[in-house]
């Protein structure tokens, strides 16, 4: 199992190294008579490669960030390193498949390439001239792209041959299983700061008197000493952020919009793309149970209407599951000659038998969806609106490059206001400051980072809105005045008070209970949980409640406090994981896959590695910066 999935696992990462480039349909040119990067034994390393999975290696970090990325952001990541590393690698284990006559036949190839989407036209079929186009573009000829697929492919056999049979040993699954699923049962009460109580008296019954201990709201307020002493004692929770001054332009499509006018035909065109969102016809929730003949069909109605048997019997009596018989939302077109009887009953009918292309059928009726018509008047604003701001993206981006320009120049921020048409502003922003243009996540990570002296640059938002900002001063983190946070140190002073108050009452009582005395007799009101694993959480208490558990011997008694929570807890049994419940079974299933796997990459990671040790690798350092300076 664990090498199969790894098998396909491997395949699915080559191929988007390989194609994820080719979406976006123009990756990096590169000019010049140089093709070569390298060399990995007898096999080449192609420079339009390198580039191809460089720059996509920086589309998906762009992705996952939102913002966009700089090569020099690049290269303090490590990508381009990570990259030659990678496919150095790929090339060291194509020659060593090469040298063991692993291959695949044209006919996997071709699959492999009418599978890509991004060769596929408007029809969803393959499309030559998209095919040719599309590695056109990305400096590839068919004759190499395809001989990459057949690598890859025999890479993908290379690796099943390493790891294949690969399994994770029983002795670490079990011990996991039996970490993660064993079974705990408590009694637990939570401790709040209530009345205390006085031993019992002569009857056994406990006597409730006067609070030893004080409410929660009943806490004293803190002295001048003991203000004094929490400020002192934590300075960093009463001291200021750092404050950076900063400078900023930006457009937003919302602002560039506004200037934009859109074509009433323009409009209704969108609405009538859309039609079938907004004008939608009568549909029923259906189930369909087809039978061999009309007579069975017949037979099975009539048991219905006596009342001999339900829908679901007889679905259950044919073998089936309500799922397998279910048809969904459907329209009179969905169902051809049975759509005119169907569409006469009314929800909760049973009607038939309708002769299908399957054959006899009954079918239940479960809800009538009525037709809705959302008429154009009704949207016209919000599609006029939609069209203004898909403008205005795409107005902003043919100014981007001005603006770039601009920069490059020097062109200060003051500048780019007046000559780029964009909204100057300031703002003192530290980490608590989440307000205006400080809302967007880009903004917030460029003004983290920006040093004093450093030139302006142009960055992008999510709604495809632009910015650049220009730090002008930091006031580094300084300690308020106690006079300024005295209300938070007394607030500060008093949860602690109240935590200690509370903890030393949980552990009184935790005592009296271990000591044989009920969670009753010690006024508290005790609760069940039973069957507790590592992954479980009981309402009412806070995280590491669970872990606190784990760690009590069966039987004991404590006090568990933390988060402005207290409570006693008995531990009563400690069971190994239940062997026949559904969770354990599949958690087993889980660990052995993911171990299993994690056992075939390392080994394939090793065997990888051995082979690059043996192999003679040379790089060409020019064809590698060439490759950067086209990125900058």
């Amino acid at each position: 199992m664990a090498s199969s999935k790894g098998n396909r696992v491997f395949v699915w990462i080559i191929l988007i190294l390989l194609f994820v480039g080719l979406i976006g349909f123009g990756a990096t040119g590169l000019t010049g008579n140089a093709t070569r990067l390298g060399t990995v034994g007898d096999k080449e390393l192609e420079i339009q490669s390198y580039a191809n999975a460089l720059q996509s290696r920086i589309r998906a970090l762009e992705s996952q960030t939102g913002s966009a990325v700089s090569f020099a952001q690049a290269q303090q990541f490590g990508l381009d390193r990570a990259v030659l590393g990678q496919l150095v690698t790929e090339r060291v284990l194509d020659a060593e498949a090469e040298a063991l006559g692993l291959s695949v036949g044209d006919a996997r190839v071709r699959d492999q390439v009418l599978a890509i989407p991004a060769f596929q036209g408007l029809n969803g079929s393959f499309d030559r001239d998209a095919y040719r186009d599309a590695l056109s573009r990305n400096g590839l000829s068919v004759a190499e792209f395809e001989e990459s697929l057949r690598e890859g492919e025999a890479r993908a056999l290379l690796q099943t041959a390493v790891v294949g049979g690969v399994a994770a040993p029983d002795a670490h699954v079990e011990a996991l299983v039996e970490f993660l699923m064993s079974r705990r049962d408590i009694t637990w009460a939570p401790v709040t700061l209530g009345a205390a109580r006085m031993p019992a008296a002569d009857d056994g019954r406990p006597r409730v008197i006067l609070p030893e201990i004080l409410l929660d709201a009943e806490i004293p307020a803190p002295t001048e000493a003991e203000i004094e002493a929490r400020y002192a004692a934590a300075p960093e929770a009463y001291t200021a952020p750092e404050i950076r001054q900063i400078s900023y332009v930006w457009l937003r499509p919302e602002d560039v919009a506004e200037e934009i006018e859109i074509d009433d035909a323009q409009v209704r065109e969108l609405y009538e793309q859309r039609i079938s969102e907004y004008v939608q016809e009568e549909r029923r929730l259906v189930e369909r149970l087809v039978y061999p003949n009309a007579e069975a069909a017949e037979t099975a109605l009539a048991r219905l209407e006596a009342g001999e048997a339900s829908f679901e019997d007889l679905v259950e009596a044919r073998g089936l599951s309500l799922e397998a018989v279910d048809l969904g939302d459907v329209a009179e077109a969905d169902l051809d000659g049975a759509a005119e009887t169907v569409f006469a009953a009314e929800a909760g009918d049973v009607v038939g038998p309708v002769e299908t292309d399957l054959g006899p059928a009954l079918f239940r009726v479960n809800a009538v969806l009525a037709a809705e018509e959302v008429p154009f008047e009704a949207v016209e604003d919000d599609l006029r609106a939609e069209l203004a701001q898909a403008r205005a993206r795409r107005e902003i981006e043919r100014r981007s490059q001005e603006i770039t320009d601009l920069l490059a120049g020097g062109a200060a921020l003051e500048d780019l206001a007046e000559r780029a048409d964009m909204e100057l502003g300031t703002i003192e922003w530290s980490e608590e400051v989440s307000d205006g243009i400080a809302a967007y996540a880009p903004f917030r990570e460029a003004a983290a980072t920006a040093q004093e002296g450093g030139f302006p640059e142009l960055l992008g938002f999510e709604d495809g809105g632009v910015f650049a900002l220009r730090l002008d001063g930091v006031t580094p983190p300084q300690l308020r005045p106690l006079d300024e946070v005295r209300a938070q140190v007394i607030a500060d002073v008093e949860a602690e008070t109240r935590a200690r108050l509370r903890s030393e009452r949980a552990e009184a009582l935790a005592a009296e209970i271990a000591g044989g005395a009920s969670f009753a007799a010690a006024g508290l009101a005790p609760q069940q949980a039973q069957n507790l694993t590592r992954r479980a959480f009981v309402e009412g208490t806070f995280p590491g409640f669970i872990r606190e558990i784990f760690e009590m011997e069966e039987g004991e008694t404590r006090a568990i406090t933390g988060d402005g929570f207290a409570a006693v807890v008995r531990l009563d049994a400690v069971a190994p994981p239940a062997e026949d419940d559904a969770g354990v079974v599949a958690e087993r299933q889980a660990i052995e896959e993911r171990l299993g796997t994690g056992i075939a990459q390392d080994i394939y990671a090793a065997y990888a590695s051995a082979v690059q040790a043996r192999t003679e690798i040379r790089i060409d350092d020019t064809a590698v910066q060439a490759v950067h300076s086209s990125f900058r």
